[in-house]
């Protein structure tokens, strides 16, 4: 090539990398995350425990990512609504999920046309598990022994009060029930409050709920906690025993919140999430409240959570099938 030509080439090369063609190449990588506030979908009406949860560490999510996480609330349909919203949302890490144990233990077992799978999540972290109370009146049985002999006593006749068949406070206590061979009659109600005005007006014997409705009834006197459906005693009430070590050996039936986000969201995205999310379960002030409402403090790497997600699948399934939950 003339000497000539080679000077023309170069040149024209310089220009083209000048361009402002190229010069816009790199804007085609992804942005830093995040970009925008953070939005984390809880499905669950405004004041219960996954909303103040969420609250909680949504605050210190804020400082940890430099942007606004805020929370919006989608309640209804056990969870679905909030659930779908999240799964269809765009898989950039601006909008996650507070999930509760019923979003994809009990849900994928109980609706037959569920609009979302376990597969549409990317998993954050594990915020906490929470086992539930089963609590007697004053003036009824005075630990699970007496609550084991008057349900054999009156067969069928021993009311207690949950959200509704398909939800774990229902599935724990049949849990309790087959266990122990008893029968009693489950009253449903729409929430916490209505079942809770029902047991201190009288009209209700036992009290089937988590830790954040169970605490205050116990500590303002106004029941006994018979016993805790997990593992291992509730730092909160050492002196309650668990169903496991009173009478029924290796009965455990909790529930749990954690962070998903969109599937197909960036791993390095779901990390970032997670550090924030894990750095805020650190909290003195949240690990506090979350022992007082009878939790667990979890937290831990995406990795785990999603091990944690499928062991729970496969633990819960055949629990549901054998006590013949209801399907929708």
């Amino acid at each position: 090539m003339p000497h000539a030509s080679r000077r023309r080439l170069a040149a024209y090369l310089a220009g083209l990398a000048a361009s402002p063609l190229l010069r816009a190449t790199p804007a085609l990588a992804q942005p830093a995350f995040p970009s925008r506030p953070v939005t984390i979908v809880v499905p669950f009406s405004p004041g219960g425990s996954t909303d103040v949860l969420t609250r909680l560490m949504a605050e210190r999510m804020t400082e940890a990512l430099g942007k606004p996480v805020q929370i919006e609330n989608r309640p209804g349909g056990n969870t679905i609504i909030g659930a779908e919203a999240v799964a269809r949302a765009q898989p950039d890490g601006h909008t996650i999920l507070m999930a509760a144990g019923t979003t994809l233990t009990i849900n994928p077992v109980i609706y037959r046309k569920l609009p979302y799978k376990m597969e549409d999540f990317a998993p954050i972290t594990l915020a906490s598990v929470f086992p539930f109370a089963v609590i007697a009146r004053n003036d009824g049985p005075a630990d699970i022994a007496a609550m084991i002999a008057a349900a054999r006593a009156r067969p069928g006749e021993i009311t207690y009060g949950t959200n509704g068949p398909t939800t774990l406070t229902n599935v724990a206590m049949l849990m309790v029930l087959e266990r122990l061979g008893l029968t009693m009659q489950d009253v449903t109600y729409r929430g916490d409050a209505a079942q809770l005005n029902d047991f201190i007006a009288g009209n209700l014997d036992l009290l089937v709920v988590a830790g954040s409705t169970a605490l205050p009834v116990y500590n303002n006197q106004q029941g006994r906690i018979l016993g805790w459906t997990s593992a291992e005693r509730v730092p909160s009430t050492p002196d309650v025993p668990t169903f496991a070590e009173a009478a029924a050996p290796g009965l455990v039936a909790q529930s749990w919140f954690g962070l998903l986000a969109p599937a197909r969201t960036p791993a390095a995205v779901v990390e970032t999430l997670n550090a924030a999310a894990v750095r805020a379960l650190q909290d003195p002030r949240i690990r506090e409240r979350l022992t007082n409402d009878g939790q667990f403090v979890k937290g831990g790497t995406p990795e785990e959570f999603g091990t944690f997600l499928r062991d729970e699948a496969e633990k819960w399934r055949p629990i549901l099938s054998r006590l013949d939950v209801p399907q929708n």
